[in-house]
């Protein structure tokens, strides 16, 4: 096939891909854009795969004020997403994330908390006492307290990305389904995409919205990028005492996290070190029997008695560098835009860091400057300092 001429190329068709296309047509609608997507059924996407949680309790501001525009987004998301009379439903359930908080971690959480509070977060400091008063079914001893946002909670998250995609298409982005398998260059500036099947896409302009996947896109140009993709996975819990009312996503200072879905099952995951890396979607129930469900029931003792119902895995895009995003245009080849590493946190940051790309390309002044995630930082070696990250 012969070549087809693109201002934007998209690699990659999940949140991030379908964000920022979303936010380039609504702000130029005579801009030819392209996203290119393998997987249109999205099982193995990162974003359908995950808690499909957002919260605002991050300790780096800029993480922060990037979830502060989620929560905007998500108000008006179903209408703004209309298309020809037809609203995704995303049910925004705002239950709430709860940070429990060992004596060893306190600073740490207060100066946060403090951060929070200072942006205009509705945080609240939890004490023990308080904890069990809205959660009896917790064991607190051994904690100080925890931080508790009620604005936090969980969506739709494939209803959040067909929402984005079609939005994006009725503005004009035309999907592939196909792989980008190379990114054309010459002379210091990017030429397009090669795909598996349809040929190539011209363009002056390519985003690497690829997830778990972006490192094997990178390295077609040289550039060595620390994304390995990492497996996590998730248990569906039926438990033989069942909680009064829906429990927030509650994280445990050993960084075991769980909360209630719709059917009254709990959703269990725990991201560890020995989280092997690759693109490896199987599930070990081992995991949750032998080391999981010890320390959970430790935490809730009424869950000692309870059913493994199934589980799932999907893949964490993490940047090793510093488990945070890496945004912006690569200072060695340009026209090549990274939106890649966001290590689990890729869902909530859509909104922001899709207007913040599109911003980019166009060479528009950010709404959010998020140049602390520049990739210059990755060339320097350089990590943001961020803790508590989960």
């Amino acid at each position: 096939m012969g070549s087809q001429t693109f201002d934007v190329v998209i690699a990659g068709g999940g949140i991030i891909g379908s964000s920022t296309a979303y936010y380039l047509t609504g702000k130029d609608k005579r801009l030819k854009v392209a996203v290119v997507e393998k997987d249109p059924t999205y099982v193995r996407a990162s974003t359908t795969l995950s808690l499909s949680n957002v919260r605002i309790q991050f300790s780096l501001k800029e993480n922060i004020q990037i979830s502060q525009y989620a929560f905007e987004v998500l108000k008006s998301f179903e209408d703004d997403m209309e298309v020809d009379g037809i609203r995704p439903k995303v049910s925004f359930r705002q239950e709430g994330n709860l940070f429990l908080v060992p004596p060893a971690g306190e600073k740490a959480a207060r100066e946060a908390f403090a951060l929070q509070r200072s942006l205009g977060c509705r945080i609240e400091w939890w004490s023990n006492e308080e904890i069990r008063k809205h959660y009896p079914l917790y064991q607190t001893e051994g904690l100080v307290g925890g931080t508790f946002g009620p604005d936090d909670g969980h969506f739709d998250a494939y209803a959040a990305l067909m929402g984005y995609k079609k939005k994006a298409r009725s503005q004009g982005a035309v999907y592939y389904e196909d792989e980008v398998v190379a990114v054309e260059q010459s002379a210091g500036s990017v030429r397009g995409v090669k795909l598996a099947k349809q040929g190539v896409l011209s363009a002056r302009c390519v985003i690497n919205c690829e997830g778990a996947w972006a490192s094997q896109l990178t390295d077609t140009v040289g550039i060595k990028l620390p994304v390995a993709p990492t497996k996590r996975q998730v248990f569906v819990l039926d438990t033989a005492v069942k909680p009064a009312g829906p429990l927030p996503l509650t994280v445990l200072p050993s960084g075991l996290y769980f909360r209630t879905e719709t059917g009254g099952v709990i959703l269990l995951g725990k991201s560890m070190e020995a989280d092997p890396v690759g693109f490896d979607f199987s599930w070990d129930e081992n995991r949750f029997k032998e080391i999981l469900w010890p320390e959970l029931a430790e935490f809730v003792p009424a869950w000692e008695r309870l059913k493994l119902v199934r589980g799932w895995a999907g893949l964490y895009a993490v940047n090793t560098l510093d488990h945070n995003a890496i945004l912006g245009e690569w200072p060695e080849l340009k026209g090549f835009y990274l939106a890649n590493g966001f290590s689990g946190h890729g869902l909530q940051q859509a909104p922001a860091v899709g207007r913040y790309m599109s911003e980019m390309t166009l060479g528009q002044a950010p709404v959010l400057d998020l140049s602390i995630f520049s990739p210059k930082r990755i060339l320097a070696n350089k990590p943001i300092s961020e803790a508590g990250i989960v």
